[in-house]
C-alpha cells in the first residue's frame, strides 16, 4: 500500500479530544478503585496509543507490560489465539488491569484473562476504548469502557488495517472499499 489518503476514512467517530476526554475519564474511575500498585498490561499493538495516554492520567503506582496475541488475520477472526509476546513481569498475588484497544468476538480477551488467572494474579479487572457487543461470541466482565460501537470496521489511534492506519489521532469507519 502507498500512502492512504482521507478518502479511506468514511467518518470520523471520535476526535482526538474525544480520546483524550476518554482517557482522562477512564484513569479517574480507575486511580478511584485501586490503592495500591497495578500491574497494566497492554496487549500490542493496538492498544499502545490508548494505554499510553491512560497511564499518564492514572494516580496509582503502575508497572506496564505487554503482551502480544495474535487472533485475526487482515479482517477475520482465525478463531485460535497465539501468545507471540508474553509479559516479562510475575503477576502472581498483584492487581493486574488488562488494557485493549478493542473488544469484538472476546475470544483472545477471555484466553488471556484465563491465562493471567492461572497466573495468580491477585485481581484481575480490564479496560478497553471501544467494545462491539454486535460481534459477542464470548461475554466477558469488562469494569472500564471507552466507547460501545456499532459493527463497522474501525482503524486509528492503534488500531489497523493490514498495520496501516495504526498512527491516525482519531478513530475512524474504513471504507469498504479498502477492504473488500
Amino acid at each position: 500500500m502507498e500512502k492512504f489518503n482521507d478518502g479511506d476514512i468514511k467518518e470520523v467517530i471520535y476526535t482526538a479530544e474525544d480520546l483524550d476526554n476518554k482517557c482522562s475519564e477512564l484513569a479517574e474511575r480507575i486511580s478511584a478503585d485501586y490503592d495500591g500498585e497495578i500491574v497494566v498490561v497492554g496487549i500490542l499493538k493496538g492498544a499502545m496509543p490508548f494505554m499510553i495516554d491512560l497511564v499518564r492520567k492514572i494516580k496509582a503506582p503502575v508497572i506496564i507490560d505487554f503482551m502480544d496475541v495474535k487472533s485475526y488475520d487482515g479482517t477475520t477472526t482465525t478463531g485460535e489465539v497465539r501468545i507471540l509476546k508474553d509479559l516479562s513481569v510475575k503477576v502472581e498475588g498483584k492487581d493486574v488491569l488488562i488494557v485493549e484497544d478493542i473488544i469484538d468476538t472476546g475470544l483472545t480477551l477471555s484466553y488471556l484473562i484465563e491465562v493471567l488467572k492461572s497466573r495468580g494474579a491477585k485481581s484481575l479487572n480490564v479496560c478497553t476504548l471501544l467494545t462491539k457487543p454486535a460481534r459477542r461470541k464470548k461475554d466477558i466482565n469488562v469494569k472500564y469502557v471507552g466507547f460501545e460501537i456499532e459493527d463497522n470496521f474501525v482503524i486509528g489511534y492503534g488500531m489497523d488495517y493490514n498495520e496501516y492506519y495504526r498512527n491516525l489521532p482519531y478513530i475512524g469507519i474504513l471504507d469498504e472499499r479498502v477492504y473488500k
